[in-house]
């Protein structure tokens, strides 16, 4: 494997430029990651402290020693794997700038999906309360709560320092209608109930070779046991003990999952089982409504 190429000099000067820095980052990540050019912007952005729309605008700029060597520096670290996002400690997710480190797992776009799917049954106008399982870095607590200023959202973690970064998370974005608590799965809530229950839980065989490329991912966040049903499961078999009658439940699943996962809800009693496919058109995110006969809830 070769070895990046040193950043051209400018010959008026012989500086380095922006322009030049960029495309040393594009030639050191072609074969380790997917989005090249993409990941060398973001990081050279990250060492520059400037916006990557300006990478092109001062792409003739000279760059200082000591940045080129931030910027070779997260140009190493992300060819062994480590995801941008850990290196920047910043992730856009649903439009919202979020914290990360590697206590939580890089929030992805197929995630929205699941934002998308929860928000069908929260109106704007009324009030509701909405439970995240497994919240990490808070993403889609906090996407929740950005677009339903009038629910209350409750977000859960055995994790620590995931909850940690969710709360930071939520007081730069100054939302006050969404809070933390820690506790696997259901165990920070009991004796509540929701309309809207939420959850990214771990879906990854724990045998499955797609973890080698999540190796600097928190395991406790992706694996689930042989089948990487194991969360799914226990989170079905509680969940309508937390949910309001006609409540819902919305889980985002692995793209082989899907009936899988609507067998686990049909024999817990839920009805209207749909399930929504991500951006690339997988099955992604699988629904259904608990409405059991009032007497059994006492």
């Amino acid at each position: 494997m070769t070895s990046p190429q040193p950043i051209a000099a400018d010959r008026s000067t012989g500086s380095r430029t922006l322009e030049s820095a960029l495309r040393e980052g594009v030639h050191a990540l072609e074969l380790h990651s997917d989005s090249p050019h993409l990941d060398a912007e973001v990081l050279l952005s990250s060492a520059l402290g400037i916006g990557r729309s300006a990478l092109i605008a001062r792409g003739s700029d000279l760059l200082a020693d000591h940045d080129l060597r931030v910027y070779r520096s997260l140009l190493a670290e992300r060819r062994r794997g480590t995801p941008v996002a850990y290196l920047t400690s910043r992730r856009e997710f649903w439009s919202l700038p979020l914290k990360v480190t590697p206590a939580v797992l890089v929030p992805r776009p197929e995630t929205e999906r699941l934002v998308e799917a929860a928000l069908q049954h929260l109106p704007e106008s009324e009030e509701r309360a909405v439970l995240d399982l497994g919240t990490g870095s808070g993403a889609v607590a906090l996407a929740i709560a950005s677009e339903r200023p009038r629910a209350r959202v409750v977000g859960t973690d055995v994790s620590k320092d995931a909850l940690s970064v969710a709360r930071d998370n939520a007081r730069s974005l100054a939302l006050s209608n969404v809070t933390f608590r820690s506790g696997s799965w259901f165990d920070a809530v009991r004796g509540e109930v929701f309309d809207v229950v939420v959850s990214n839980p771990p879906y990854v065989a724990d045998r499955d070779p797609a973890l080698a490329a999540l190796a600097a991912e928190p395991a406790l966040a992706l694996v689930a046991g042989p089948a990487g049903l194991d969360a799914l499961e226990a989170i079905i078999a509680e969940a309508p003990r937390h949910l309001t009658h006609g409540g819902w439940l919305l889980l985002e699943h692995g793209s082989t999952q899907e009936h899988a996962v609507a067998q686990l809800l049909e024999r817990a009693g839920f009805a209207g089982i749909e399930c929504h496919s991500d951006y690339s058109a997988l099955p992604r995110v699988t629904r259904g409504t608990f409405s059991p006969p009032l007497k059994e809830r006492t």
